[in-house]
């Protein structure tokens, strides 16, 4: 089993480290670990952000774990050079197409939430995304119009391949939990949202056992806060997925609790290959100072042991030892507590 290990830039090192120790904790057997630089630790070292050997790594891995990618130094290079460009690469040349983001709040941790506890408590859904279409991946640019003014431009599209793919992800997800699915889209202005809802109409046919509902993209936003106990998977397109799912974990308590698998359609002899990251970014501000809280990586990492290699068994026990350290108090300063990076790593471990 083979993993590629991309820590990237700030805390991506740190908190990719602890998942290391618990995946090797495990005892599972042979599985080797790739480390390869990406984002702008690769460019400062090899003059871009996802140099082909790290590419090649990830290529021929069952599995990624990804730290994360930001560097303020790199700031003013070339769109194409900056480290944000590693990780759209990487689902681009891989063709990781679906985001999973699962949102659930840990019991105990219901007071870290900015809604009141007993809504915060009933949070417990998974977001799938559409990683390869939209805004992010259309025609861009600038131009000049016929006055004279400066004109950027970004073109959303998808085609009805791409939306059948994701909905099948979204659909065979919603079969392993309570069998409900919204569809977010903005149907009533945007003709890409009308194609993605048709589609999501004709597949939903092969699902008769799931659920269907649809919803306008601005009411999704607005019933995460009043109401996200309602929604168990929630599917939708790039640009919509992006802003909700980041709702969506300040809603759980921490951005720094929540792991992500995009998954594409290349089977490995495991499972299914993918890139499993932390949703937070490199938080250059805290870099090297052992603050950063693991516990998304972690979680990640358990994410990887389910979906890519097959090792469901492993993957709850991880989660497991999570629960019971949040459980202990052992906390980060991102949920009012004072444990470390390592500390965490370390109580982790021993529940383990």
């Amino acid at each position: 089993m083979k993993i590629a290990v991309l820590p990237g830039d700030g805390i991506g090192p740190e908190v990719t480290h602890e998942a290391v120790r618990v995946i090797e904790a495990l005892g599972l057997g042979d599985i080797e670990m790739k480390h390869a630089p990406v984002g702008g630790a690769a460019y400062k070292a090899y003059g871009h952000p996802l140099p082909s050997e790290t590419l090649e790594i990830a290529r021929l891995s069952d599995g990624i774990l990804f730290g994360a990618v930001g560097d303020p130094d790199c700031d003013s290079l070339e769109r194409h050079l900056r480290p944000e460009q590693a990780i759209l690469g990487l689902r681009k040349e891989l063709t990781l197409f679906a985001n999973l983001r699962p949102a659930k709040v840990f019991g105990g941790l219901e007071n870290f939430s900015a809604l009141r506890p007993e809504v915060a408590g009933a949070i417990d859904m998974v977001i799938v995304r559409e990683l390869n279409g939209d805004v992010y991946f259309g025609e861009k640019g600038f131009r000049t119009t016929a006055n004279g003014d400066r004109e950027g431009y970004d073109i959303m599209s998808y085609s009805e391949s791409e939306v059948r793919r994701i909905a099948h992800i979204g659909f065979r997800t919603a079969m392993g939990r309570a069998k409900r699915l919204c569809s977010v889209d903005k149907a009533n202005v945007l003709e890409t949202s009308q194609l993605w809802r048709d589609v999501v109409i004709e597949v939903a046919k092969e699902y008769p056992e799931v659920t269907l509902e649809h919803m306008y993209v601005d009411n999704a936003a607005m019933q995460l806060v009043r109401a996200p106990g309602k929604f168990d998977v929630v599917l939708t397109g790039n640009l919509f997925g992006d802003i909700l799912s980041d709702q969506a974990s300040m809603c759980v308590g921490s951005i720094g609790l929540l792991a992500s698998a995009s998954l594409g359609e290349r089977q490995t002899a495991h499972g299914t290959f993918g890139l499993y990251e932390p949703i937070h970014g490199s938080a250059p501000d805290i870099a090297g100072q052992g603050l950063a809280n693991p516990m998304a990586t972690i979680l990640s990492a358990a994410m990887l042991l389910r979906h890519s290699l097959g090792q469901a068994q492993a993957a709850e026990r991880i989660e497991a030892a999570v629960a019971e350290t949040l459980s202990d108090g052992v906390l980060g300063r991102d949920l009012g507590g004072n444990a470390g990076t390592t500390e965490i790593g370390d109580a982790v471990l021993a529940r383990l």
